[in-house]
């Protein structure tokens, strides 16, 4: 349980790190977009070498469609809901544009993008716990695909926080929360190690699902928007080093 709480706050930590970067520090847009697209090649790389993979050794087809298809769907459905609150920008490097609106549909905007930075990392922290229950040690693999992706959700976030008039304070105190609240659903994770094997591949299976939406809809696309077509080997190197830690580790 120590080594899913721990590992899992040091994924999630990367969001307070952005958030830090952000106030004390310009980082340009470009390499943003690179470090978004070296983490959507290495959470699909850890979905698939460590979730379904594994998933697939332990039980057959049907649970792994039905909890990956599943969490596409829940995610989607979340994300539509999030979205229409303003979170649909979580990912962008410049949330906003210049506009005479201010207010409470601003604040509201900004909120809806923490929200949906929140919506996006628990279920990530989730899947260190999983990997633990599924074997004896923290996945490596899993730990820096997350840490990676979690960088310019801090970033992109806190930036739309700032412009709705949160204080730095209260910003970085919403960002702790995640923290915790990561370290808590990795440790949750675990509980699977008491679960039959079907059960772990739905789930775990479910989580990759909520991971591949995502990734599709707010990281992919942000990182070709900011990055240019050079993205795409980006990418490709983050899949890369999943599958070099999957079979370092």
């Amino acid at each position: 349980m120590f080594n899913a709480i721990l590992w899992g706050t040091i994924a999630a930590s990367a969001t307070l790190l952005g958030a830090l970067l952000t106030m004390y520090l310009s980082i340009p847009k470009r390499l943003i977009g690179f470090i978004m697209a070296l983490g959507t090649g290495a959470l699909i790389g850890a979905t698939s070498y460590e979730l379904l993979e594994d998933a697939l050794m332990i039980s057959g087809f049907t649970e792994i469609a039905i909890g990956f298809l599943g969490g596409a769907l829940i995610f989607t459905i979340l994300d539509i809901v999030v979205s229409h609150r303003g979170g649909q920008r979580r990912k962008e490097t410049k949330p906003f544009r210049e506009s005479k609106a201010i207010g409470t549909g601003q604040s509201n905007s900004g909120l809806g993008m923490f929200i949906g930075t929140v919506m996006d990392t628990l279920p990530e922290s989730a899947m260190i716990g999983m990997s633990i229950a599924s074997g004896d040690k923290v996945s490596a693999a899993l730990v820096v695909s997350i840490f990676i992706s979690n960088l310019p959700e801090g970033l992109s976030s806190t930036v739309s926080l700032q412009k709705s008039g949160y204080s730095k304070k209260k910003i970085l105190g919403l960002w702790l929360v995640v923290v915790f609240f990561s370290a808590v659903s990795s440790g949750a994770g675990l509980l699977l190690l008491y679960a039959s094997n079907s059960i772990k591949a739905i789930t775990s299976a479910f989580a990759g699902g909520a991971i591949i939406a995502m990734i599709s809809s707010t990281m992919m696309p942000e990182a070709y928007k900011e990055g240019g077509p050079i993205v795409g080997f980006v990418t490709t190197l983050g899949m890369f080093l999943a599958l070099f830690l999957h079979h370092l580790g």
